[in-house]
């Protein structure tokens, strides 16, 4: 298993344990951090991804094919992979079918419009007692039922509009795309096989920006803010000077290790940067 992810399954404390003996192993035994040839501090770090998302798939099924693969950069809304859709594809067929099929609400306006006009005559009729008051009650009801008609195959028409949306929903669901910009680290399942709601098929990781964790010792609470510009310095063979800004400064102190908990966001546009380094951070103005 990468570094990495061995280091991102570790509890805060040894993480905090690890970043905290780093300058011990590279040779360095000031508890203050590491001092270059000018007299400035610096602190070890590690450069993580922003973010690292275990992408799966909200409904099970077997899977039709996967776009991506491992090393690949994926933008937000890329489609990734399809999960086999024939059954749903069908559906929204049949969904747009009927949600086109407006027959029934002609039908019901041409009966109310004649309805209407027979409720006229008879109450005229009704007025020069040229007609029986049964016989114009009659009409006056079959124009209720003819709006009443209406307005149902309105509404079922309404329904099968939404009942398309729903099915159209449900297809897109057969869709798995990224959340977020970044690079693939991961694909575990592959056409043919079958996705469970319960598994992930890919993992990305966004590294831009990348997050650096430091921790500092608690000598120094109250000197570092969020804001606070730092400097980061990756390991060979990067290496380099990079503007980071603070994010974090943790409220909760570890007292086994005497230190306080840093984030500090660093740009990475060009995706020059790969994560899972060790570096050093310098903060300007703090020795």
């Amino acid at each position: 298993m990468p570094f990495l992810n061995i280091f991102r399954l570790c509890s805060n404390g040894i993480r905090r344990a690890f970043l905290t003996a780093l300058p011990i192993i590279a040779g360095v035994t000031s508890s203050a951090g590491a001092q270059d040839q000018n007299g400035d501090t610096h602190f070890a770090c590690l450069v993580q991804p922003k973010m690292v998302l275990k992408l799966g798939t909200p409904v099970p099924g077997l899977i039709k094919e996967v776009l991506i693969d491992r090393g690949m950069v994926v933008k937000k809304g890329d489609v990734i992979a399809r999960l086999d859709s024939s059954v749903e594809e069908a559906a929204v067929t049949l969904a747009k079918a009927r949600a086109a099929d407006d027959s029934a609400v002609l039908s019901a306006r041409a009966k109310l419009d004649f309805q209407r006009r027979k409720e006229q005559r008879a109450d005229q009729l009704k007025r020069s007692q040229n007609i029986a008051v049964a016989t114009a009650d009659e009409a006056e009801s079959g124009a209720r039922v003819a709006e009443a008609d209406l307005h149902q195959a309105e509404a079922n028409l309404q329904i099968a509009k939404l009942d398309l949306a729903r099915t159209v929903e449900v297809l897109n669901q057969r869709t798995i795309r990224s959340p977020i910009n970044g690079v693939v680290t991961e694909r575990t399942l592959g056409p043919g096989e079958y996705a469970f709601d319960q598994s992930h098929l890919i993992t990305v990781s966004q590294i831009n920006p990348l997050n650096v964790e430091v921790y500092i010792p608690l000598s120094q609470y109250g000197k570092i803010n969020v804001g606070m510009q730092g400097e980061v310095y990756p390991e060979s063979p990067v290496g380099g000077k990079y503007p980071a800004t603070v994010t974090v400064v943790d409220q909760v102190f570890d007292a086994a290790s005497g230190t306080i908990g840093v984030r500090l966001e660093l740009p990475n546009p060009d995706y020059a940067l790969p994560a899972g380094l060790k570096c050093d951070v310098h903060f300007p103005g703090i020795g």
